[in-house]
């Protein structure tokens, strides 16, 4: 018979699956969809380093991952934004302590249709573009006609939940601005680039790790500079105008099984397999 028991460990939730033949503990991490696909590798990998150990990965967005940890209901929470500070005094006031870790670097990437021939964007223009106070609304406004388009932009963003949507209006939208009405706005990073894959009018965002061979992403410039295109390299050593650090929150500093998941996650074979997905690692590693 399986059953389920609680129990406290270093100040975090820890549950605990027995079974007659097996006995595991269970951490469970949430939140970022830009970070589910390497939080699941490391998920997986780790269950041949330690097999006592199992990790539940689940998305929904930073957002759902905080209020989890400010809940107390997850061990890890995976963020693509920093905590609110009204976030960290709602996880102190209910006994939280929530301490960031960061565990890679991310160039969020400007989405476009293979047959858009503008492939160069300034911060500027995408502001414009996304922005209530924009005024591009038409890729004639840009000078720009796209095969297959009726000229008007389908402006395609994330749900407010996603830290790629709060960081995306932070970066690009700037202070105060707010996204003009009328964006579609999609649940994950996979449904923004399947969309624009599929629509010749339309213009994107999400983690560069979501990218195919099947649309452009955007060569962006800030302040009159080169424009410098989103890649590893670009992420690692913050040249990409939309880089930005991936981010882990534990309850906490890190102890028992928790630290030792973190701590491989840091080491060279985590860090590796963050490269692999596309992601910086946070530090110069060896691969094999």
């Amino acid at each position: 018979m399986t059953f389920r028991k609680p129990m406290i460990f270093a100040a975090s939730m820890l549950a605990v699956i027995a079974t007659s033949a097996d006995a595991r503990t269970v951490l469970q991490n949430k939140g970022s969809d830009t970070l589910v696909n390497v939080a699941q590798a490391w998920a997986e990998a780790y269950q041949d380093i330690n097999k006592d150990i199992a990790i539940a990965v689940s998305g929904g967005g930073s957002g759902t991952g905080i209020a989890a940890m400010i809940n107390g209901t997850v061990d890890i929470a995976n963020a693509s934004r920093k905590m609110k500070d009204k976030e960290k005094k709602m996880a102190k006031d209910r006994g939280q302590d929530p301490v960031e870790h960061t565990v890679g670097y991310d160039a969020l990437a400007v989405f476009i249709h293979k047959d858009n021939p503008m492939s160069t964007y300034t911060l500027e223009q995408l502001a414009d573009i996304y922005s209530r106070k924009g005024k591009v609304t038409k890729w004639s406004d840009l000078g720009v006609t796209v095969p297959g388009c009726k000229d008007k932009i389908v402006v395609v963003s994330r749900q407010n939940n996603s830290g790629t949507y709060a960081y995306f209006k932070k970066a690009v939208l700037g202070k105060g601005n707010k996204f003009r009405q009328g964006t579609l706005d999609m649940h994950g990073s996979k449904d923004v680039v399947d969309l624009v894959e599929k629509t010749p009018c339309a213009i994107g965002y999400s983690g560069l790790a979501y990218a195919t061979d099947h649309l452009q992403m955007a060569c962006i410039s800030n302040g009159g500079a080169p424009c410098v295109s989103p890649s590893v390299e670009t992420a690692g050593d913050g040249s990409y105008p939309v880089a930005r650090p991936l981010m882990m929150y534990t309850n906490g500093q890190p102890q028992g099984d928790i630290k030792t998941y973190m701590d491989w996650i840091m080491s060279d074979e985590g860090q590796c397999i963050i490269l692999n997905k596309g992601y910086a690692p946070v530090r110069a590693v060896k691969c094999n």
